[in-house]
């Protein structure tokens, strides 16, 4: 614990930074609950007891799955698969996007609190980041659209963004971040995924992120929302008796 807070106060611009996204994420999100609401002529509250009680359930779930994570025989090894989106999901469907953008916030705080962080807070960011781009677009059209039709369309359109915001973030933002923070050349890391992947061209940053983010973010999201669409109706009388109270 105190090694995290050490890395806090090192690093305070960076995490400063990081909470501004999460506020504009929130923001947006919650926009787009509120503009749901009216147009539906609903009148939810963001917030009940029993509501946040559900949030912290699927958080400290979402946490669990975190830690089990798949390697992938087309991607180097520092990229992994964990399924952690697919509570947050559920959750984000019963309760909005502003429901689900808290969840993966307090997934990457109960992570940090449990494991650290071995990357100066960047894999954190990069966590949080990918996840909203999956959660807010689906969460956002079904609440526009609360029917299964809607639900569907949410996870496919959630699916897409995941999958060209992930891979144009790790291309723009996340392998370069890694490499200064690590010290060595973007050519290694590079180099690590085509040793794996034959697409992967030589020194193409771009060939690496289609070849071994892409399909990596589309696995993820089809995973996630098969399941999400399979087990969500089944718990939704649990999940909608929230409302009630």
């Amino acid at each position: 614990m105190n090694e995290l807070f050490v890395t806090v106060k090192e690093n305070l611009v960076f995490v400063l930074e990081f909470f501004g996204i999460i506020v504009a994420l929130l923001l947006v999100a919650l926009l787009l609950e509120k503009l749901a609401q009216k147009r539906n002529g609903s009148s939810e509250k963001f917030l009940t007891t029993r509501k946040m009680a559900m949030i912290g359930m699927f958080s400290a779930i979402s946490t669990v799955l975190m830690l089990f994570e798949v390697p992938l025989p087309f991607a180097p090894p520092f990229y992994k698969l964990d399924l952690s989106e697919l509570p947050i999901m559920i959750g984000a469907l019963a309760f909005g996007p502003a429901a689900g953008v808290l969840m993966e916030f307090i997934k990457i705080l109960l992570n940090l609190l449990i494991n650290g962080t071995t990357t100066v807070f960047v894999g954190e960011l990069a966590n949080f980041t990918v996840g909203c781009s999956l959660i807010i677009p689906a969460a956002a059209i079904y609440t526009f659209w609360r029917k299964k039709k809607g639900a569907a369309v949410g996870l496919i359109t959630g699916t897409l963004v995941l999958t060209v915001f992930g891979t144009a973030f790790n291309a723009i933002y996340l392998l370069p971040a890694f490499a200064e923070l690590y010290g060595m050349p973007m050519d290694v890391l590079l180099a690590m995924g085509e040793e794996v992947n034959p697409f992967v061209k030589s020194g193409d940053i771009v060939s690496f992120v289609v070849a071994c983010v892409a399909p990596m973010n589309i696995i993820k999201g089809t995973v996630v929302s098969v399941i999400t669409l399979l087990i969500y109706k089944p718990l939704s009388p649990i999940l909608k008796s929230v409302y009630k109270n």
